[in-house]
Order: structure tokens, then sequence, then C-alpha cells
């Protein structure tokens, strides 16, 4: 991303306060018709000219109300399918899940819950082949995700904070449910036996929970503990429940994706 001195910022200003258009700033002073467009709003909000357009508050840095269920239901899904980026053409980074087309349900989910937790940010979807791309956009992001970082995931610590830890404890089911959203899936196994000399069919209800994360891994089946559910470890990645009651409490809360 470049970056432009104050020197230049202000330029602009001193410009854009006596009536000239962006396209002319950006063209006499080299930079981007974007930024120029920023600056001036920026500017324009400061000094109170655009008393419709507040700039969005933040949770963490202004105390604004959170709608905590709906964030441990978006901490879910960010942690199982979601990264933060910032590309280079845009001054505000974007937090994007990537649904698979074959569940439109939960695209809806996901974008109702991220109007939630951003009430007042551009929430959009970006079609893709084979999946859509759900994104909202903030400059409180990492405020509220602390856990971006470069890399993946499964290369660095995953490890919530206080604040974060309080609301899983209060909605431990939304965390869960953002998991087995993203990750995870309910599906149908079965087996065969021979009851009385007849092969007979029994089908059973199983919920898997696969990520490469051992600390999100951790974070899953320590909030499976917390509401009551067996869970076994299939291999180092995948986390089965499979036993009767437990699959039984999964789809009171959970259910199937759509």
């Amino acid at each position: 991303m470049n970056f432009h001195g104050t020197d230049v910022r202000q330029k602009a200003l001193t410009l854009l306060r006596g009536g000239a258009k962006n396209a002319d700033v950006a063209r006499q002073l080299k930079v981007p018709t974007g930024t120029v467009g920023y600056w001036r709003h920026v500017d324009r909000a400061k000094r109170g000219e655009c008393p419709d357009k507040p700039v969005p508050l933040c949770p963490r840095c202004d105390g604004r109300e959170l709608d905590e269920r709906a964030y441990a239901y978006l901490l879910g899904l960010y942690l199982g399918d979601g990264h933060i980026i910032q590309y280079s053409q845009h001054r505000v980074p974007s937090l994007m899940i990537t649904c698979d087309n074959t569940w439109p349900g939960l695209m809806d989910a996901c974008e109702q819950t991220m109007r939630a937790v951003f009430p007042d940010n551009s929430v959009c979807r970006v079609q893709r082949i084979g999946c859509q791309n759900v994104k909202v956009y903030s400059k409180h992001l990492w405020c509220m995700f602390p856990q971006h970082g470069p890399g993946m995931k499964h290369t660095r610590p995953i490890v919530l904070e206080p604040w974060q830890q309080k609301i899983v404890d209060t909605h431990p089911w939304e965390l869960i449910r953002g998991l087995i959203h993203s990750d995870g899936c309910r599906c149908i196994n079965w087996t065969e036996k021979i009851i009385g000399g007849e092969l007979k069919r029994y089908e059973y209800a199983r919920y898997f929970f696969t990520n490469l994360s051992a600390d999100i891994i951790q974070l899953f089946t320590n909030t499976l503990d917390t509401v009551g559910v067996e869970w076994r470890r299939a291999n180092a990645k995948n986390i089965s429940v499979a036993k009767r009651a437990s699959v039984a409490l999964m789809d009171a809360h959970i259910g199937p994706k759509y």
C-alpha cells in the first residue's frame, strides 16, 4: 500500500476546501482518486459536515454496545472459514467468510450476523466459482478479532482474549454453532449387523469437526465439555460426536447446515 505524507494530504484538503473536484486534485498531486475522496470525507466528518453519516464506533475502542450472542457465532465462523485482508486499493480492511453455494441459509445467517455485530459498517457478498464471500468492512476488525496475524491459523497460536472467553462462556452454543457451520458437518453413518441370521442395516447421526489448528480444536472441545457434549478424537484434526444423547443435544442447538 502507498502511504502519502501529511504535506500531500494537507495540500489536497486545501484544494478541496477551495472547491476543487476530487479528480482534479488527484491528477494534480498524483494521488488515487479514491484516496482523495476518503480524505475529503474524513475532513468533512471532522468538521461536522456529515452528521447523517457518523464514523462507525467500535465496542472495544469506543464502548459501543455489542451483540455478544451474534459475536460468539461470528467468532466461530471466523476461526473456521474466515480471514481478514486489506487490499492495496482499499483503506479499510475486510473480514471475509467463504460459504459454499450448497448452503444458502448459512450465507444468510452469516450476513445477518455481520450486520448485528457491525451495524454501522458495509456488508456485501461476492460471488465466486462454487461459493460466495460474505464480507464486512471495518477499521476495527483487528480490535474485534485479535487472533488475526500473518500466515494460516494453524501456523500460529490461537488464544482467546479474556473478554472473548467471557462472551464464549456466556454463549457457548453460539461459538459451537459457528465452528460447526464453518468447519463441521452433521452426517448419517450406517453399519450392518447379522442378527438372527438376518443382515440388518442401522443408521445413526453424527457430528464431525475438522480443523488443522490444535488450538482451535482445543477451544472447540473445551466448549463442548462446558455444555455436556461427549466427544472423541477421530484423529489429530477430527473431532466426532456420536453418542445418541450428545447428538440429540447438538441437534437441539445446532442442527444440519441448510
